[in-house]
């Protein structure tokens, strides 16, 4: 990388929870490294995506939807882990999937005026706008809000505008080196990946609440020469969740492991045994010491 003009630098992704960031992020770097889910919180920690090319590297760092009201000790890791994710970033982009104007943004908003990056506002999931028309009033009001840097109508899920929205990020980001070496897309660990894949799995399968409830540790990852031997825990906070998860005669439980296993082995490029054990530790999400046990940093 001799390019004299070379751009690179770390560029926030930070909104309301279910904004569409993580699947922001995934079509950005052409591939899947942070999960995505329908539900509410599915990202928990800052995940780091790093895109290179010959002109710049991009170092994304996703973070846990913004929100306000929960009271438990997740909770306010996830706002804190939102919070810390915005230190020292170049440029901060604000993705935001509706027209409104509520609390949330309110919060939002008080955060980004103490900071000093340059602020670029994501209208995401415009392909779910049927009526185009209120799109520009509705850029014209949210203006007067925040002197963003720029506001930029995209569609995360459709690649819609982002080649647009990453020219614009490149006109924002100093000159530099590279940070990471060419080839490396996240700075997560693969018993990390590991983790959250069989949590995509949990979230997509199960009910509204229990997603909250569960977390997973791995408690071995073997790897030998023709397999990779992975020994995983799933935690929840209640017996019947545990039968839950389970299933009739547990279906459930081999059906979320089959589905985890293929990605698993798709990510590692390699055969994959996984055992996956379902236990019970009793309102882990309101514990700081539970917390640190199953891996949440920055508690200690």
């Amino acid at each position: 990388m001799n390019n004299p003009l070379f751009k690179s630098g770390f560029v926030a992704l930070i909104g309301a929870p279910n904004a569409g960031k993580s699947t922001l992020l995934n079509n950005l770097l052409g591939q899947k490294i942070s999960i995505t889910s329908r539900r509410p919180q599915t990202t928990r920690h800052r995940i780091l995506g790093i895109k290179t090319t010959e002109d710049s590297q991009v170092v994304y760092v996703d973070t846990p939807g913004m929100h306000l009201g929960g009271k438990k000790a997740l909770n306010k890791y996830l706002n804190k882990t939102a919070d810390t994710s915005l230190m020292g970033v170049d440029v901060i982009v604000w993705v935001k999937d509706d027209m409104q104007w509520d609390d949330i943004d309110i919060s939002i908003l008080e955060k980004l005026r103490t900071e000093g990056a340059p602020v670029v506002l994501a209208i995401n999931k415009i392909d779910k706008i049927d009526n185009k028309e209120v799109l520009l009033p509705f850029i014209q009001k949210i203006s007067l809000e925040h002197d963003f840097k720029s506001i930029i109508p995209i569609s995360a899920l459709t690649g819609k505008q982002l080649d647009a929205f990453e020219e614009l990020l490149l006109g924002l980001l100093p000159e530099g080196e590279l940070m990471f070496p060419e080839d490396q897309v996240t700075d997560s660990s693969e018993r990390f990946m590991t983790t959250e894949i069989i949590r995509e799995k949990l979230i997509r399968r199960l009910g509204q609440e229990i997603p909250h409830s569960i977390s997973i540790s791995i408690d071995q990852f073997k790897v030998e020469e023709k397999i990779t031997r992975i020994y995983a825990v799933i935690w929840v906070e209640r017996e019947g969740q545990k039968n839950i998860v389970i299933g009739d005669k547990g279906a459930g439980l081999k059906d979320i492991g089959t589905q985890a296993r293929l990605d698993i082995e798709k990510m590692l490029d390699a055969k994959v045994y996984l055992n996956l054990w379902v236990k019970v530790k009793k309102n882990w999400s309101d514990s700081e010491r539970d917390l640190v046990g199953l891996g949440y940093r920055g508690l200690e």
